[in-house]
């Protein structure tokens, strides 16, 4: 394994979402498993929090963000192959934030098992990546919860 490469990645859909328009904000309850989502990864070595470009997804990652003292990196959620290569190349253990669509692709493009389609109205996957010395990755499948 090079040095770079990460030990632990997190990944996990926005929460809940105001509304169907084109860029809404967090629901209540999306707010609160944002803060649940900070709460499990907070004492979990994290150094780098990624997110797409859009409010749900910053709104996601912002409270584990503050909670470290972290930036927000943003990444384009269609360049899921350049961000795989940044977070290897960053190093560490990191949280990215994306959408019911990207995250099963980025899960593979880590070299994980992303099982099922995520739903529309599933907001709780939260996975875990630990990649090997040998660079083997095993998909841990977590849940949040939003009260």
């Amino acid at each position: 394994m090079a040095a770079a490469d990460p030990s632990i990645i997190y990944l996990v859909r926005h929460g809940e979402k105001a509304s169907a328009e084109k860029d809404p904000d967090l629901t209540m309850r999306g707010k609160a498993r944002a803060g649940n989502i900070a709460a499990i990864l907070r004492s979990t070595g994290i150094t780098h929090v990624y997110s797409s470009t859009t409010q749900r997804t910053r709104q996601t990652a912002q409270p584990l963000a503050s909670a470290l003292g972290l930036e927000v990196q943003v990444y384009d959620p269609a360049q899921g192959a350049r961000l795989a290569g940044q977070v290897k190349a960053a190093g560490g253990t990191a949280l990215v934030v994306g959408h019911s669509n990207t995250v099963p692709d980025l899960v593979r493009l880590f070299g994980g098992k992303p099982g099922t389609d995520i739903g529309d109205d599933e907001f709780d996957r939260l996975y875990q990546l630990i990649v090997d010395k040998d660079g083997a990755v095993t998909t841990v499948l977590l849940h949040s919860v939003a009260n």
